[in-house]
């Protein structure tokens, strides 16, 4: 039914309400749904109502469905739905019944005649602009339409000839007879159903008439026997007409609509048509690029189901719009990996060392812990060799005083390993460093007498001869300023992080990587945590970076917080 375990979340107003509900006996379980359009991918906005939706049922007790509202034939493709449904089981959650607001367009056309037959519902001839004029405005009421008073005799047999295609599209609609006054504007007769010829992906051409979300959606929870209807909170203006509808129909039972803050987040936007521009203007490269905040993206890009669920809880649920820093997500993937990845080396910009003293030919081979603080993760056995790679930043020929890497004449340890000193600068042609020639101290070694002399810096290595080669992906901000839709002087695009991307096509792994597989994650020592990209390849391996081992942005964003 629903996910792993549950994880102690904090007090919020719709647990405390649902918690009230029981004490009263208004309910014995609980019914909650996720409701996606089909019509594109889910981001990490969705994932905080997911989370909701199915803690409550897991807390109180009962199920949650996976419903799609698929009312709309334009948009809506097979891809969506699949993509859909492996996010959704992806951060651990599994739905008690899939369903389609299109299994529901029989029930839902009967629901309409009902309406109609009630005097509650007529057929309007006025195209979709005359409509929209006469809806009023937010201190104008509106103006009926001519069609208003029309006998529910004549409304029926329009809406039948709707059905039967008898109209051509745009022809006429069937509205809901309210109150034109109502100082909520979608109580002012709203549209229920519209001519539509589109292909449904599910139901083909059966039918050419389409209901309006507001009229699926409450009525969809009805005949799921839904009993919280969690919503975001730009439903809660519709939430007037989701109960008038419930009321005035013949409906198995009552859901309530709950309404919640959505998820806004800095770095990044979240809307489905600038999503769209960054894929479409080819700024991204596609839907589940490791930059963009889509599910399939922060997936590509590193980030755990668990890291997910426990942000989605750690920010919690109110009415309130706030603006979540990325950092916090990040954290939270911070937090999870360093428990439990492996720690490897790699290099990504590799410098080359040669340790003069070693004897040629030779490897030896070092056991190294897969996890410093938790020696049940087992150890691997590192090769050493004469040649090495090291990071090229861990080396400056002209180094200031608190410089605490390699420099001419410096001592550094080798992780896992002895301590080394620089004796020989070579370069090129252009004056650029090309090698290092060091030698190291035997006495250094673990387990040897001088194992514990005390030198002031340790760096990562790998051996020259048995390293991989691959390529690595260094995802960063996509964007460089925190809001960058709310710049109205400019396109959110002119915002975007020319470094949001770095590849690094030249970095050496330690040879244990070579069989890494997708899922699989990593703290490659000094450098971050990284994970195989679905790219990798055993003869071409290609890791991408999920998170920085220290919050690189939170100067930056605490300096624009005061601001």
């Amino acid at each position: 039914m629903t996910a792993p375990e549950s994880t102690s979340a904090p007090a919020h107003f719709i647990r405390t309400r649902i918690a009230r509900e029981f004490e009263a006996g208004l309910h014995q379980r609980v019914v909650t749904r996720f409701p996606p359009e089909p019509n594109g991918y889910l981001h990490i906005g969705h994932a905080k109502s997911i989370v909701l939706n199915f803690a409550m049922p897991d807390e109180f007790g009962g199920y949650t469905n996976l419903r799609f509202d698929d009312t709309n034939p334009v948009r809506e493709e097979q891809r969506f739905i699949d993509s859909i449904k492996e996010d959704v089981k992806w951060l651990g959650y599994r739905w008690e019944n899939e369903c389609y607001a299109s299994d529901y367009f029989e029930t839902l056309y009967g629901y309409a005649l009902s309406l109609i037959d009630n005097g509650l519902a007529y057929v309007d001839e006025q195209d979709a602009e005359t409509i929209r004029a006469q809806r009023g405005t937010l201190t104008e009421p509106g103006t009926d339409s001519p069609c208003r008073n029309r006998p529910s005799a004549e409304s029926r047999r329009l809406f039948e000839g709707m059905r039967a295609g008898e109209f051509p599209d745009g022809a006429m609609v069937l509205r809901a007879r309210i109150d034109m006054a109502a100082p909520n504007i979608n109580l002012r007769d709203p549209v229920l159903y519209r001519i539509r010829r589109e292909h449904h992906h599910r139901t083909g051409d059966d039918w050419c008439i389409y209901p309006s979300y507001d009229f699926a959606h409450g009525q969809s929870d009805a005949i799921e026997h839904i009993t919280h209807s969690l919503c975001t909170l730009e439903f809660e203006d519709h939430r007037p007409l989701y109960d008038w509808l419930i009321e005035h129909l013949p409906v198995p039972s009552r859901p309530v609509q709950i309404e919640f803050a959505r998820l806004n987040m800095d770095f990044t936007v979240m809307s489905k048509r600038r999503l769209t521009r960054l894929v479409d203007e080819g700024h991204v490269h596609g839907w589940d690029d490791p930059r963009m905040p889509t599910i399939a993206g922060l997936r590509r890009r590193g980030f755990t189901p668990e890291s997910i669920r426990s942000f989605c809880t750690e920010i919690g649920v109110t009415k309130s719009e706030s603006i979540i820093p990325f950092g916090v997500l990040e954290r939270n993937l911070r937090d999870d990996l360093n428990a439990r990845a492996h720690r490897r080396m790699a290099v990504l910009r590799p410098l080359k060392v040669v340790l003069s003293n070693f004897p040629e030919g030779e490897t030896e081979w070092i056991e190294a812990a897969n996890h410093p603080q938790d020696p049940e993760q087992g150890s691997r056995r590192l090769p050493l060799t004469r040649e090495i790679y090291i990071e090229r930043d861990d080396f400056m020929e002209d180094a200031p005083k608190k410089f605490f890497r390699l420099k001419p004449d410096g001592e550094v340890r080798l992780r896992n390993a002895f301590i080394i000193r620089c004796q020989e600068v070579i370069k090129d042609d252009e004056g650029t460093v090309v090698e290092l020639r060091c030698t190291f101290d035997p006495e250094t070694r673990s387990g040897q007498p001088g194992s514990n002399r005390k030198v002031k810096g340790t760096i990562h290595w790998v051996s020259a001869a048995h390293a991989i080669r691959a390529e690595v992906r260094l995802y960063d901000r996509l964007f460089n300023v925190p809001h960058p839709a709310g710049d109205r002087d400019a396109d959110f695009l002119e915002h975007l992080n020319p470094e949001s991307l770095e590849v690094l096509r030249d970095a050496r792994l330690e040879p244990g990587l070579a069989p890494a597989k997708v899922g699989s994650y990593f703290q490659f020592e000094r450098l971050g945590y990284f994970v195989p990209d679905v790219d990798t390849a055993p003869e071409s391996p290609v890791f991408n970076r999920a998170v920085t081992l220290r919050d690189t942005w939170a100067r930056l964003e605490k300096e624009l917080a005061g601001r």
